[in-house]
């Protein structure tokens, strides 16, 4: 069965895993989904994610990251722009999420990057997701 949103996908399985305790989840892979695990490793959400090669479809391995107590570090997680209504923003519009302690991931015109960086560079682009 093809996946139609294959960001969704990827947040879903990090969402299931994360809320039943798993040390690690393996996705798909694709460039945009390693991005997006890049931002969510800078930002402190996963302790990191690897690229593992097999025949066809490279997958990623992400590690989750849990504090004391087995307490997540990703507390939600919920896509914002989907394939049947896109949300873009301007670098002034960009949100900010549980007053900073939360990260928006976006897809702009310099790549993919947290709400915060894209404000720094003074760029807008697609509101990808929300990560809290």
């Amino acid at each position: 069965m093809p996946v139609t949103d294959p960001i969704a996908d990827l947040l879903t399985r990090i969402r299931n895993a994360n809320s039943a305790n798993f040390e690690t989840v393996e996705i798909p892979a694709s460039k945009m989904k390693e991005q997006l695990l890049s931002v969510l490793n800078k930002e402190g959400f996963i302790k990191n994610y690897q690229v593992v090669p097999t025949g066809k479809q490279n997958i990623l391995r992400v590690h989750l990251k849990y504090k004391k107590n087995k307490e997540k570090a990703i507390i939600g997680i919920k896509r914002i722009s989907k394939p049947g209504l896109r949300v873009y923003v301007e670098n002034k519009e960009i949100p900010r999420i549980l007053g900073g302690l939360g990260v928006v991931v976006m897809s702009t015109p310099k790549g993919v990057m947290s709400g915060r960086d894209a404000r720094k560079l003074g760029v807008g682009g697609e509101v990808v997701c929300y990560v809290w």
